[in-house]
C-alpha cells in the first residue's frame, strides 16, 4: 500500500499509509489527542474520524474546543434529538436550562402534534420564552414543569425509583398548553407519588430564588469563604455533620447552576439582597455584645424551621 503525506497546521509533513484514519493519525501524535479528537478536516472539508484517507492533504485535528466541531456537534445532536422524538407520545427535556431553547429547535419539527412535552427546568420564566420562540405550532404539547426532587450527584448510578415520592411537582402551564397534555402531565407525576402545585413561571421563579436558588450560592460561598483562608483544608477537615448537611448541595453541578442563577438573576438578586440584610442583623447584634438580641433572632428562626414541614403550604401567586 503506497504512502501519503499529511500536512499539519503548523507546516510539518508526515507521511502515513493510504487509508490512515483521522483518528489514527490522532493517536499517532498524542493519546491525549486521540481522546480529545471529535473530526479531523482534509483541505478545509470536515469528515469523520473514522474514514480514510487515501490521498495526500492538509489535516487538522478537531477536538471540542474548536468551533467547527462544536458546530458539528450541534448538528449531529439536533439530528439524534428529532430522530428520538419521531412519532413519541412522550418528550421529557432533562438538559441544563440555557440548552432548552436549541433542544426544542431540533424537536420542534418532529414532534408529533399529539405528544405531551415536558421539561424539568429549575427555572420557568426562560423556558417559556424559548418555547414560545421556537415550538410554533407544537405549542400546546408543551406542559413546563419543575419536579422537587434534585440530588447533588448525578448519573444512572445514582437513580433512585422512589425520587419523586411525597415530593412536589410544580406545573407551570402556559395559555397556549393543550388541557389534554396538562392533565396527562399531572397524573404522570401523581403516579410517581408526587403532589401537584400550580403556579405562573413568575410566581415560581420568584418562590424558588428563595428557598432553592439563593441556599446554593450561600453553600457555595460558604465553601469558598472557607477555602480562601490560609488554613482553609485544615478547617474543612474539622466539618461535621451540620457542617457536611449545610454544604451538601455546594456539590452540585456547576453548569446546571450556573444557568439557573443568571436565568433567574433578578429574583436571585433580590433573595440575596434580602440575605444580607438578615446576616447584618446577627452582625450587629454581635459587634454589639447584645446576647438579648442575638437569642431573639436565633430563637425566632429556631422557632420557624421547628414548625416548617415540606409540602405544607403554598407559595402566593402575587
Amino acid at each position: 500500500m503506497s504512502d501519503i503525506s499529511l500536512t499539519f497546521p503548523d507546516g510539518s509533513a508526515r507521511s502515513f499509509k493510504s487509508g490512515v484514519t483521522g483518528r489514527e493519525v490522532a493517536e499517532q501524535i498524542a493519546k491525549s489527542l486521540a481522546k480529545k479528537a471529535v473530526a479531523v478536516q482534509l483541505d478545509g472539508k470536515t469528515r469523520d474520524l473514522g474514514e480514510p484517507i487515501k490521498s495526500d492533504a492538509k489535516i487538522r485535528i478537531l477536538t471540542r474546543e474548536d468551533k467547527e466541531a462544536l458546530d458539528l456537534i450541534r448538528h449531529d445532536a439536533a439530528h439524534v434529538m428529532a430522530e428520538a422524538v419521531t412519532d413519541a407520545d412522550l418528550v421529557l427535556l432533562a438538559v441544563p436550562v440555557k440548552a432548552t431553547e436549541a433542544c426544542f429547535k431540533a424537536i420542534a419539527p418532529a414532534l408529533s402534534s399529539n405528544a405531551l412535552l415536558m421539561d424539568v427546568g429549575s427555572t420557568k420564566s426562560d423556558i417559556v420564552a424559548a418555547a414560545l420562540a421556537t415550538l410554533g405550532d407544537k405549542l400546546p404539547c408543551f406542559v413546563p414543569v419543575h419536579p422537587i426532587a434534585g440530588k447533588e450527584v448525578a448519573g444512572v448510578e445514582h437513580s433512585d425509583a422512589d425520587l419523586y415520592l411525597d415530593r412536589a411537582l410544580i406545573v407551570t402551564p402556559m395559555p397556549s398548553s393543550g388541557s389534554m397534555q396538562v392533565q396527562l402531565a399531572k397524573q404522570i407525576w401523581k403516579s410517581l407519588g408526587s403532589y401537584i402545585t400550580e403556579l405562573t413561571p413568575a410566581a415560581h421563579d420568584a418562590a424558588f430564588a428563595a428557598v432553592s436558588h439563593l441556599p446554593h450560592v450561600l453553600s457555595y460561598a460558604i465553601i469558598r469563604g472557607i477555602f480562601q483562608q490560609h488554613n482553609g483544608p485544615d478547617l474543612i477537615a474539622l466539618g461535621g455533620p451540620g457542617f457536611r448537611d449545610f454544604s451538601r448541595i455546594a456539590a452540585s453541578d456547576p453548569v446546571v447552576w450556573r444557568d439557573i442563577l443568571s436565568t433567574n438573576r433578578e429574583q436571585v438578586l433580590l433573595q440575596i439582597r434580602h440575605f444580607k440584610d438578615a446576616l447584618n442583623d446577627f452582625e450587629q447584634a454581635i459587634q454589639a455584645n447584645d446576647p438579648q438580641a442575638l437569642e431573639e433572632m436565633i430563637r425566632q428562626a429556631s422557632d420557624l424551621r421547628f414548625n416548617w414541614r415540606m409540602g405544607a403550604t403554598q407559595p402566593s401567586e402575587e
